[in-house]
């Protein structure tokens, strides 16, 4: 199999990383992650977060930068992850008045283009990390596929999170076929359930956490992913990352719940110990 690099959503150990982020990189890297995808740097400056990874052989792929974020100030986060080294940055998460189907999507599609021209012009590439929300039909066709029609592949590429492109009842492998050639870094996740039984969107504060036997966040390979298939298909697709991520972790730790996730890699083949 293609060796393609893994990285670690900082997210799914948040509260790790926000008493210690340099012993996160540490015991990331002795498990063979080759980098991480940021979502916040827990009050570090650039310089700091930048040392971390350098001391640590960890390379800065991604972030995920909250559109509040982002109107604020877009110069200063474009600044913030060219200091860092970082490649992509990724807009995570959209609230109920900028969904697909929303009256503030039209907006939104603009900020993106905005957003998306500063980021190529300084050198990095925006991506749209998707839920399942935006699986709702939009003139016949998905909204999430509607936005990435309304932009140009110029200015903004794919990250499809596998695990929401399944629970919204497609083909997480089929998906990221569909956009070969613009799907750089795709997430791999993993869990039980199925749509319907509760919602799954409680850490995000937007409404009651899904009961745990309907739904489970479960490291990459021991859920209902057909893992193996994933992976090929990402590769397929012209995946430059893979990343892991794990909102929640019940009996586990964050760190037992990431070593997990990578060894299904490493029995694979997609990686080399």
């Amino acid at each position: 199999m293609k060796q393609v690099p893994v990285a670690y959503q900082i997210y799914s150990a948040r509260d790790d990383a926000q008493k210690d982020l340099g012993a996160v990189l540490k015991s990331l890297k002795e498990m063979g992650y080759d980098g991480v995808e940021f979502a916040g740097f827990y009050g570090h400056s650039a310089e700091e977060v930048k040392k971390m990874l350098d001391e640590n052989g960890l390379v800065a792929i991604s972030s995920h930068v909250p559109v509040a974020s982002i109107e604020a100030d877009m110069f200063g986060i474009i600044a913030y992850h060219q200091a860092i080294g970082c490649k992509y940055i990724a807009i995570p998460y959209l609230d109920d008045a900028h969904r697909p189907g929303a009256a503030g999507f039209p907006e939104m599609i603009k900020l993106i283009w905005q957003f998306g021209r500063l980021c190529k012009e300084a050198g990095i590439t925006l991506l749209y990390h998707n839920h399942d929300f935006e699986f709702i039909q939009l003139s016949g066709v998905y909204g999430l596929d509607f936005l990435y029609s309304a932009v140009c592949e110029c200015v903004l590429k794919t990250e499809i999170d596998t695990c929401w492109v399944k629970y919204a009842g497609e083909d997480p492998a089929a998906y990221l076929r569909k956009y070969t050639g613009r799907a750089p870094v795709v997430h791999l996740k993993d869990f039980v359930g199925r749509k319907g039984e509760g919602t799954p969107y409680g850490l995000i504060g937007q409404a009651k956490q899904a009961d745990a036997v309907a739904f489970e966040f479960r490291p990459f390979g021991h859920g209902c992913q057909d893992a193996k298939a994933v992976v090929e298909a990402g590769i397929d697709a012209g995946a430059e990352w893979f990343v892991i991520e794990q909102d929640q972790w019940y009996s586990r730790t964050p760190m037992e719940a990431a070593k997990m996730s990578i060894d299904t890699l490493y029995e694979m083949g997609l990686k080399q110990r």
